[in-house]
């Protein structure tokens, strides 16, 4: 027989993943019967900053949240399944990404519905962010995820250099007139 409960604390390596798991529940539900899409967005936040926080040993704030895909409803009652992985460190930042399953919990398989890439900063307790321990990629799949954040951390870049253009241009043109 096992016994739980046995040990009062027990010690853990850092952790480069995390899977939350839970029921979604009916207050999670939106006006077409299924799981509101702010309720998902939440419980990836939440798996993601577990991730980070983690890893990091310290408090992380969100940064950026980008390539959220809902492919999939998920219906109440669903056993919902979030798992967030550490797959790029910068100096003070970190790229987790967040895949999310749902189905039936009586059933053996789950759906993928969702996934995303979100950019966490950690903080020192007077609120400066603080060096991330660094994370390294062992396999193809590791490096294959940390080439696809580096890319998409150089297309957030594109982007938001091409709204700050045409940011300035509109506030130009209407000073113009």
């Amino acid at each position: 027989m096992t016994d739980f409960g046995s040990e009062s604390i027990i010690s853990l390596e850092r952790p480069r993943s995390v899977t939350l798991r839970f029921l979604a529940e009916p207050i999670d539900v939106n006006f077409g019967g299924k799981v509101h899409g702010g309720a998902v967005m939440k419980w990836i936040d939440q798996a993601a900053y577990t991730c980070a926080a983690g890893w990091t040993g310290a408090y992380c704030v969100t940064a950026y949240l980008g390539g959220l895909h809902f492919l999939n409803p998920i219906r109440v009652g669903d056993l919902v399944e979030l798992r967030a992985s550490v797959i790029r460190t910068g100096r003070t930042s970190l790229d987790v990404a967040v895949d999310v399953y749902a189905g039936d919990p009586r059933e053996r398989t789950r759906q993928r519905t969702g996934h995303c890439v979100m950019v966490f900063v950690a903080m020192s307790p007077e609120g400066v962010p603080i060096p991330v321990p660094k994370w390294t990629p062992v396999t193809d799949l590791d490096k294959a995820l940390e080439a696809y954040s580096r890319r998409f951390a150089e297309h957030r870049k594109q982007l938001d250099a091409a709204m700050d253009e045409e940011l300035a241009l509109l506030t130009s043109a209407k000073h113009a007139t």
